[in-house]
């Protein structure tokens, strides 16, 4: 019996490695799953290869088409791929933030408005004030401010007299020349208050007058707030034992002169007391002259120390009396630009 030739198709076969069971079971098996990832079977039909490659090059396509200036892929429904280390965001996350940030904006320029407006308003106010003669005078100015009064009355007589004594003593006299050399600045405080505002202050208003203090006090002021000297006559109505000066008026009178010393050394001139100690050495007889000394010790930012005493004016080359000492601490507030200088 001959033997038969086998065909190409035979060996072809014959030669073809068994095929795994998952091709078998149910049919529906995907062969690339029994093949390693990056094999691809040369027993491939051509068409089943072809239509591997026109999918790719339309999945090509189509992530030209949906990618980004970031390289980002449109995907279905219009959302976008983050490229690689970034979370996924959500869609519209930003623009709670971004309308935030433009509200912030809206309400910065709403308040530097508000601010302008209102030293554009203060100023005009003050330049107001000013030409109409209701604004602060100068240091000059408030030395011809004040003059006695030319009346035969008992209040007019001794602002007269305490007013030539004043201007007679030697320490006054030596503070002048200190003042010609420019070491100070010599002036009355209370007379740089225009008349309205004057009325209305303790020291300037209500404490002034006949009795009381009949001529405003004098003060030399050391530039750069390092010092001062101050000189007034405190009169017979001022008591509070009889005969005797009231130590809350001393007080006040070491407030004052104390605060007025170091305002050349705080921001924009200005300061408030935020602690005032007084040690009261000497009982002060009423119709006194006296002598107001302080010296700012210290002065950091918006903060100045100071102390200072009261001592009687003497005369006839007496030594002076120390009546009281006290020492304090001023700040100068954060709205110091909008207050009145009062030194």
């Amino acid at each position: 019996m001959a033997q038969r030739t086998p065909t190409s198709c035979q060996l072809n076969a014959a030669a073809r490695p068994a095929r795994p069971a998952a091709w078998h079971h149910g049919g529906r098996a995907s062969r690339a799953a029994a093949l390693p990832p990056t094999t691809v079977p040369q027993s491939q039909p051509q068409s089943r290869r072809a239509s591997s490659r026109a999918d790719a090059a339309a999945a090509a396509a189509a992530a030209a088409r949906g990618s980004g200036p970031s390289g980002q892929t449109a995907a279905s429904g219009g959302a976008a791929t983050p490229p690689p280390g970034h979370p996924a965001g959500v869609p519209g996350e930003g623009r709670p933030r971004r309308r935030a940030g433009r509200a912030l904006g809206r309400g910065l320029l709403v308040v530097l408005f508000g601010l302008a407006s209102c030293g554009a308003g203060a100023y005009a106010s003050w330049r107001a004030l000013s030409s109409r003669g209701m604004g602060f005078y100068s240091d000059a100015e408030s030395l011809e401010r004040f003059a006695p009064g030319e009346g035969e009355g008992e209040g007019d007589a001794q602002a007269r007299q305490v007013e030539q004594a004043i201007n007679a003593h030697p320490l006054v006299a030596e503070l002048r020349r200190r003042g010609e050399r420019g070491e100070v600045v010599e002036s009355r405080p209370h007379m740089k208050m225009p008349r309205a505002y004057r009325a209305r202050s303790l020291t300037g208003g209500a404490l002034a007058g006949p009795g009381r203090v009949p001529v405003p006090a004098y003060a030399w002021v050391e530039p750069g707030g390092r010092s001062l000297v101050s000189v007034v006559f405190v009169g017979d109505d001022l008591c509070g034992h009889p005969g005797l000066v009231h130590g809350g008026f001393l007080a006040t009178m070491l407030d004052e002169g104390l605060a007025r010393c170091c305002f050349g050394a705080l921001p924009h001139g200005v300061g408030v007391t935020a602690n005032l100690t007084v040690d009261y050495r000497a009982p002060v007889p009423a119709g006194s002259y006296l002598v107001l000394r302080a010296e700012t010790t210290r002065a950091e930012g918006r903060k100045a120390w100071v102390k200072g005493r009261i001592e009687s004016l003497p005369a006839g080359g007496e030594a002076p009396v120390l009546y009281a000492e006290a020492t304090a601490l001023f700040v100068s507030p954060k709205f110091a630009a909008m207050l009145p200088k009062l030194a």
